[in-house]
């Protein structure tokens, strides 16, 4: 299935796309990002944009997700140091995303919340019907977050679906990577010796690869019962017993000190039970031993989380670069003080030239500075042209004189005006061509999105070209493969099948079992020894695990390689949902028991029980012809026919058979034709062949337990003798 995940960068979204990646899924990534210069593990496509984005609905068009994983309280693109800022940018980028969800109307979509929208103390465990009690603002927001899922579930009737992951932890690959308590007390023990700790807290820790199989568990379900689970391990341990593996760990000596002796008991542990009741509860990672491989990582890579105060850079560069705004700000002004120094000069020697006399410098000094830099320097160079011109009119008259003159008064309004009339029509110019600059910026992203996206269309579909036309699992080789099972007589399909479907599967122990009743089957073909380890006849009802999911109408994957398993198997229904048979692969790798596979498996198994049902419907239309009237004693072209099928199948070792030739009257055939089956398998056949004998048929029999078959004739008074298959 296509899978788009959404989130930025961390071990979280890393293991997820490899635990995808792994089953088969194909992996779509909407990092969060424009810039996308993060590392992430191999995806099938990847898109840089931001939540915001106006191309958003055109990603879900494009990659028609049939699941979509949104890591919401773990997605690394928000930093939670600004709550404020970051809980609004959080609720509009999951607003965003539910409605390029929902315009698609198709597949499921997966929010990660935390038990961060619990805070206070539960004594027993919190299960999902307990409302949030969240403290602080990005638990407020995540908690939102949960009720605005819930909506567009119940309003638009979506698949939508919150998970609370509870105090989730993993192994931090450096100091940026420690954002939970666990690696945080191993940092603490590491860098200062000491913990510190909140004694009356208790809480359970939930290791990211446990989570990651939960998620895919809900992910990859056909169906589920309920739109919010709580995901933990639902195992307590206080911060003093966290604190106490983490000294052990260390193996030196590590102060623990308590933060708040006097604070109030507090325990948030979710319950798990509601996700066990569903989907069954897989194991846990203990958490003394993922605390030894975090300090055994901080102490292998020290660099790597290496304190601040370490990892500083000389006095003289923290000084350039805190103080460097302030020296880009100071350089318009310092430019001014400079230049009016020539300008106070020129003016000074203009007044006694007849040529400059008319010429006014301190004019072209505030032009010159609206200009470049605006009204602020047009306003700063005119109060500095104003106190140059009355210094140098004060040369000749007094302070008292110079304030008194209309001249004066009428020069600095004119220099004011022109000064700040010029420096706001060109701030108005600047930013008129800031907005134009702006909005070809946005045109040109927007055209480079669309291309983006197009080029990615055509990648995809380039790609889907060549695996459908390669592929050696494609869906048209696979019917090209098993259309041929059509050219072997009605009673040879099964035999072929079993064949078939070890090459499809790439398979060489590949067995097929007939269902005789509501608890047995029997085999009835096999390629090789191994796969008839489970002997010729089993009780498929008692075989647990198998059993349920196959009646499940699902493709068991044998995870735990137990032996008494077969690796993958899949049954096949009739129309009244009675199991017909079984198929079972025993020989496959473990790279290849994935969910793909086992899709691929449900596809090879219908198209061989279209021929099976064909070749069914055939024999029953022939029943009258095959059988001797009121008997079920094949006639001798019907019975020919089978055991030929029989003998090369076993000949290319399919299948094991062993034929008896019965001493009676062709008289007396019809009479101990119905004896001799009272004595049989429904598996096992009767019949005449063209010397005129009466014969039996005994599938997947060998030649030692053909002996208990000739007793059983014996025991109602005939004899019979095995028959050599080139006699047959």
């Amino acid at each position: 299935m296509n899978v788009l995940l959404i989130g930025g960068p961390g071990s979280l979204a890393d293991n997820l796309i490899i635990k995808l990646n792994k089953e088969g899924h194909r992996v779509y990534l909407l990092t969060g990002n424009r810039y996308g210069n993060e590392p992430y593990q191999k995806v099938f496509e990847r898109y840089n944009f931001t939540y915001d984005n106006s191309c958003l609905n055109e990603i879900f068009e494009s990659v028609n997700p049939d699941l979509t994983i949104f890591l919401g309280a773990y997605d690394t693109n928000f930093k939670w140091h600004d709550e404020e800022a970051t809980s609004v940018k959080f609720s509009s980028s999951l607003m965003n995303l539910l409605m390029g969800y929902a315009m698609q109307d198709h597949g499921r979509f997966i929010y990660l919340s935390s038990e961060a929208v619990f805070s206070e103390h539960y004594p027993e465990d919190i299960t999902e019907a307990i409302e949030t009690s969240p403290a602080g603002l990005r638990g407020m927001t995540l908690a939102q977050g949960e009720e605005m899922c819930e909506s567009y579930r119940r309003t638009r009737g979506l698949d939508v679906i919150t998970l609370r992951l509870d105090h989730l932890y993993s192994i931090p690959k450096r100091r940026k990577d420690v954002v939970d308590i666990c690696s945080d007390m191993c940092l603490q023990a590491f860098e200062k010796k000491k913990i510190t700790i909140q004694e009356n807290v208790t809480q359970s820790l939930l290791y990211e690869t446990d989570a990651i199989e939960f998620i895919y568990r809900l992910g990859s379900c056909n169906e589920h019962n309920n739109s919010l689970y709580n995901i933990s391990s639902s195992v307590e341990i206080t911060q003093q017993q966290l604190a106490e593996l983490v000294q052990e760990a260390m193996g030196e000596e590590i102060e623990i000190d308590t933060e708040d002796a006097y604070a109030k008991e507090q325990r948030i542990v979710l319950s798990n039970r509601l996700f066990d009741s569903e989907f069954g509860n897989p194991f846990f990672c203990n958490v003394g031993d993922i605390v030894k491989k975090i300090v055994a990582q901080m102490k292998k890579n020290s660099n790597a989380f290496l304190t601040w105060e370490d990892a500083k850079p000389p006095l003289w560069q923290r000084i350039l670069k805190t103080s460097g705004w302030l020296l880009r700000t100071m350089i318009p002004f310092v430019e001014n003080l400079v230049a009016f120094i020539p300008f106070f000069m020129l003016n000074n020697r203009a007044v006694g030239s007849s040529y400059f006399a008319n010429l006014d410098f301190y004019l072209l000094y505030v032009l010159l500075f609206a200009v470049v830099y605006g009204q602020q320097q047009a306003t700063l160079s005119a109060v500095l042209a104003v106190a140059g011109y009355c210094f140098r009119q004060m040369y000749e008259r007094s302070g008292f004189e110079v304030m008194l003159d209309a001249n004066t008064y009428v020069w600095i309004a004119q220099l004011f005006i022109l000064g700040l009339v010029v420096g706001y029509m060109r701030d108005q110019i600047k930013k008129l061509q800031a907005e134009s600059q702006e909005e070809k910026d946005f045109l040109v992203q927007q055209l480079g999105d669309i291309q983006d996206i197009n080029t990615s269309n055509v990648r995809v579909k380039d790609a889907l070209e060549t695996q459908i036309v390669n592929q050696n699992d494609s869906v048209g080789k696979i019917y090209s493969i098993t259309s041929a099972l059509d050219q072997y007589s009605p009673e040879e399909v099964l035999f072929y099948a079993a064949e078939m479907l070890g090459k499809l599967v790439r398979s060489k122990d590949v067995a097929i079992y007939t269902v005789s009743n509501r608890s047995y089957a029997r085999l009835f073909s096999s390629t090789s020894k191994k796969a008839r380890m489970l002997g010729n006849s089993i009780q498929y009802t008692q075989m647990g695990e198998l059993y349920d999911t196959l009646l499940e109408h699902r493709v068991f994957i044998n995870r735990k390689m137990d032996e008494r398993y077969p690796l993958m198997a899949n049954a096949l229904f009739d129309d009244k949902e009675e199991m017909q048979m079984i198929l079972m692969i025993w020989g496959i790798p473990w790279e290849s028991m994935t969910l793909g596979q086992a899709n691929q498996l449900v596809v090879i198994s219908a198209l061989i029980q279209n021929a099976v049902l064909r070749a069914n419907r055939y024999l029953s239309a022939l029943e009258d012809q095959r059988y001797v009237e009121d008997t079920q004693t094949l006639e001798t072209s019907a019975f020919t026919s089978l055991l030929n099928a029989y003998l090369t199948a076993q000949n290319k070792g399919l299948t094991e058979c062993t034929v008896l030739r019965v001493d009676a009257e062709p008289s007396t055939y019809k009479d101990t034709g119905k004896k001799l089956m009272a004595k049989l398998r429904q598996t096992d056949y009767i019949g005449t062949l063209s010397d005129g004998g009466l014969y039996a048929l005994l599938s997947n029999t060998s030649r030692e337990d053909a002996q208990y078959v000739i007793q059983r004739f014996a025991e109602v008074g005939y004899k019979s003798h095995i028959v050599e298959d080139s006699v047959a």
